[in-house]
């Protein structure tokens, strides 16, 4: 069942997307070679807390950590570790901030240091196929014209759309109706209406599709050991279009 949001519901789900993106903001300087993934889960649960929010990932199912950090060939749910960022590197940083019972969700995708031509462009065009997706995000519309949107972008560049992990609807509860994928043929799907929240994610690899999960029961990675990349932001949908709940501003 899709949870219609109020206005008032939207407002309370900002104020988590905000502290959100402070947080992205202070990633982009903290994020650097010599930088262990555990360091970045502590610098956030620390900011989030010092802003009265709480991670909400953390002893989800189980989950031990405040983020997921999934670097270079990891897809996503990557644990943080002590593993030392180095020169080159891409890292995904995902997390889900909760602010008085409401969420908000957001991944951004950083390079370390000086980084290939190949991982600038791959980061590139994953995070123009989440605008793209979002693009298609109105009333009117179908869930499935999203990820037609997104999947013809991404194949026409020559890379793949990760199948197992979907965009999801969002509010009190971290996974709600609907399901987004980022793959699939456009006028299929749910109908968008307004008062619908969700989150748009692709994640996209520069190889196959095809991934395998590690030992711990969380972390994806791609079967090729090809690079990955994922953007995700939260939009509610309104009468004038989509808003982006985690929009970074000046991103």
């Amino acid at each position: 069942m899709i949870i219609i949001k109020t206005p008032e519901e939207i407002e309370k789900m900002k104020v988590a997307g905000k502290v959100l993106s402070d947080v992205h903001h202070k990633l982009r300087d903290f994020i650097k070679p010599g930088v262990s993934t555990l360091e970045i889960d502590s610098f956030v649960e620390n900011y989030l807390r010092k802003r009265g929010a709480y991670p909400e990932q953390k002893g989800y199912e189980g989950y031990p950590y405040s983020v997921c950090t999934s670097v270079n060939d990891e897809i996503c749910h990557g644990f943080p570790t002590e593993y030392v960022l180095k020169d080159g590197d891409i890292i995904t940083v995902d997390m889900v901030v909760n602010v008085d019972g409401w969420l908000a969700d957001s991944a951004w995708s950083y390079e370390v240091g000086e980084v290939s031509k190949e991982a600038k462009e791959l980061l590139k065009v994953t995070r123009e196929a989440m605008y793209i997706g979002i693009e298609q995000a109105k009333i009117g519309n179908r869930i499935g014209d999203i990820s037609h949107a997104i999947q013809e972008y991404v194949e026409a560049r020559g890379y793949s759309v990760v199948r197992e992990f979907v965009g999801h609807g969002i509010g009190q509860e971290m996974h709600e109706d609907p399901q987004v994928p980022h793959y699939g043929r456009a006028g299929r799907g749910p109908r968008i209406t307004e008062g619908m929240v969700f989150t748009v994610e692709p994640m996209i690899n520069m190889g196959e599709k095809e991934l395998t999960i590690d030992d711990n029961g969380w972390t994806a990675r791609t079967a090729d050991g090809s690079l990955s990349a994922q953007y995700e932001h939260q939009l509610a949908i309104t009468k004038d279009g989509p808003i982006i709940i985690t929009d970074q501003g000046d991103c």
